[in-house]
């Protein structure tokens, strides 16, 4: 997260949160030269739906640090990714419309995952709560004010579950961001992330492309894909 290399070990393994469906794209899109994306230009929805001032600080930061400005993508604001993480949490997956609720509620095994009596629209407000209380306790500003080598070592530090935070697990609550990250820069851009379908274009995904078992037979042999991506939109 810290520098180019770095986040680009982290992008190689979003394929695990499933939005992305990397692998269809075949390998000889992984082969193609990875070409600047044109600059964000579709404006975002207009307004938050459901995060709070404090919690939009926090996840504009957060995104902005997990995916910077670069020659690969804009910067995860200017995709949409903070829209993508609003509207998940006002929707059914926020409301944890899947999730049984009924309890009991009992520390899991770390492959348990998620075992808490919130829905994950509450696990994210008091996750940024908790966050923004040790920031300002170690740091002394919150989260989106500290310095950008404090926020390595503070989302490091949940990571490596050596951060307790005030009523919420930790390690828990950077999964949950990380999955949400990633989902908002692979996501089909109809749910307001990955703008301009420029993490598509950036890992050579064509999308929703119905003939895409061709294209993995034409360009097998190491030849660029340089397909334009289609998303969910562009079908209807």
């Amino acid at each position: 997260m810290s520098d180019k290399v770095r986040r680009r070990d982290l992008l190689l393994g979003a394929g695990v949160v499933g939005a992305a469906a990397l692998p269809i794209a075949g390998p000889a899109a992984a082969q193609a030269p990875a070409a600047k994306p044109p600059a964000a230009v579709h404006p975002a929805p207009a307004g938050y739906m459901f995060l709070k001032p404090s919690e939009q600080a926090f996840v504009e930061a957060l995104v902005d640090h997990m995916i910077p400005a670069d020659e690969l993508t804009p910067s995860g604001t200017d995709i949409g990714v903070a829209v993508f993480i609003d509207r998940a949490c006002s929707g059914s997956w926020g409301r944890g419309d899947r999730l049984y609720m009924q309890g009991p509620f009992k520390a899991g095994t770390a492959n348990q995952g998620y075992q808490l009596p919130l829905t994950p629209a509450e696990f994210y407000q008091q996750g940024i709560a908790a966050s923004n209380a040790y920031c300002r306790k170690t740091y002394g500003k919150a989260f989106d004010r500290i310095t950008a080598a404090e926020k390595e070592a503070f989302l490091k530090g949940l990571q490596a579950s050596k951060i307790e935070l005030a009523g919420v697990p930790g390690r828990e609550f950077f999964d949950m961001v990380y999955q949400t990250v990633m989902e908002g820069l692979f996501a089909d851009p109809i749910y307001g992330g990955n703008r301009d379908m420029v993490g598509w274009r950036m890992v050579g995904f064509p999308g929703v492309s119905a003939n895409n078992a061709e294209n993995i037979k034409k360009y097998n042999d190491g030849m660029p894909f340089k397909a334009e991506p289609l998303g969910i939109a562009d079908m209807s």
